[in-house]
């Protein structure tokens, strides 16, 4: 097994904790949830709803894939964490999916929790791979 590389992205958002955006090993690249945080004013507040939200999530993965000269359709796996489940599950879902195609859609597990940093209602991970 190859070193791991740890992967800072230009232009995603500063993490919230101690982490890198991305770790990457053998082709196989683990990103960090992503928040729904503006990578252009880091201060603004969270947009409004859970769609405002998902798009923002989704638009700083790909900043982090795009680093590493991936895109979206190398993703493998997503896990989406909501903070009202019920309430946001199908709004979120609607967004969601117009980020794949609908043959190339990735495994997924979403999960409701209790909460988020930046009091997000919405986080994304990705495992993706390298052709």
């Amino acid at each position: 097994m190859a070193a791991p590389i740890f992967h800072m992205a230009a232009g995603a958002p500063t993490p919230v904790a101690p982490f890198s955006h991305a770790v990457e090993t053998d082709g196989w690249i683990f990103v960090t949830g992503q928040m729904p945080n503006d990578p252009e004013d880091e201060a603004a507040p969270l947009p409004d709803g859970v769609e405002a939200q998902t798009r923002n999530c989704m638009n700083n993965l790909k900043i982090v894939l795009a680093s590493m000269g991936l895109g979206l359709e190398h993703v493998i796996v997503a896990r989406v964490y909501l903070t009202h489940f019920k309430q946001d599950y199908a709004a979120m879902n609607a967004t969601y999916e117009t980020y794949f195609a609908p043959e190339r859609r990735p495994a997924r597990t979403c999960v409701g929790v209790t909460g988020l940093a930046l009091d997000a209602r919405v986080e994304i991970d990705l495992l993706a791979r390298r052709p």
